[in-house]
């Protein structure tokens, strides 16, 4: 750190420095006792001198703040400033950062909006189904909507049946598998045609798996399944598929000389 005799032109004291950035001497004095933040230069009266050069910094370690870093990530962050091009990737680095946040509240933003939608068309307060919501909404999963239509034994059923990993692979087979059978309805594909029960096949087999062949879910799951209004794309596809897998699974269970939702009810 310099010694200056007085207080030369281009240099600040740290009450100076505080006003002209619009934070308080307190923070300043933090900063620098942290190690984060030191100013460049010191009066042989001891007085902490800060110089143009430094606020370039502070402005890194502000804003860095303002965005949720923490001061140990902030001290990781900041770059040496001794040219043009450390000016400028200091610049872009503090750039990206910004952008890399801005992804992150904008993503939380979204999720909030969402879980509140669901919350409101639940009309009930259960605040275990929330959290499987917001786990939903963070593993990206289009079909989190569908949570607010399961009970608890379900859910519970859910829980210890899937993991993070398995329940997104098994969600993705289903969103594949739906795609697939539109495609056959948009087709006009026969519903007994080989094409079409070989999809019914694995559709049902991906119900068994669901299930892990408990028989007694079914009901459940056809009360579940049913749409009468569909409020977002997930459901308008359902609907499609329903509409489509209803007499292709009759076909399907006919040549299998059995009905597994009738024998359930019963």
């Amino acid at each position: 750190m310099a010694k200056c005799r007085a207080i030369p032109d281009g240099y600040m004291t740290v009450g100076e420095a505080a006003k002209k950035m619009g934070i308080t001497v307190r923070t300043l004095q933090y900063y620098d006792k942290e190690g984060l933040f030191s100013p460049s230069a010191e009066s042989e009266g001891g007085r902490r001198l800060y110089t143009d050069k430094d606020f370039v910094t502070l402005h890194q370690i502000i804003s860095l703040k303002s965005l949720g870093f923490s001061l140990d990530d902030i001290k990781r962050h900041l770059i040496s400033l001794e040219t043009p091009a450390d000016v400028a990737n200091a610049l872009t680095k503090q750039a990206d950062d910004i952008r890399g946040k801005i992804e992150q509240l904008t993503a939380s933003l979204t999720a909030i909006e969402q879980l509140k939608a669901e919350v409101l068309q639940m009309q009930t307060v259960n605040f275990k189904k929330y959290a499987d919501i917001i786990v939903n909404l963070q593993m990206k999963n289009d079909s989190y909507h569908l949570i607010k239509r399961f009970d608890d034994d379900t859910l519970d059923h859910i829980r210890n049946r899937f993991d993070r990993e398995s329940g997104l692979r098994f969600m993705d087979r289903f969103n594949r598998l739906s795609d697939e059978i539109v495609r056959l309805q948009k087709e006009n594909v026969l519903p007994e045609s080989e094409e079409c029960q070989q999809v019914v096949k694995e559709y049902w087999g991906l119900i068994m798996e669901f299930t892990n062949g408990d028989m007694g879910m079914l009901p459940k799951l056809t009360e579940i399944g049913n749409i009468d209004t569909a409020s977002n794309a997930w459901e308008e596809r359902q609907k499609i598929v329903n509409g489509y897998l209803e007499p292709a699974l009759q076909v399907y269970f006919s040549r299998l000389g059995e009905n597994p939702f009738e024998e359930a009810e019963g």
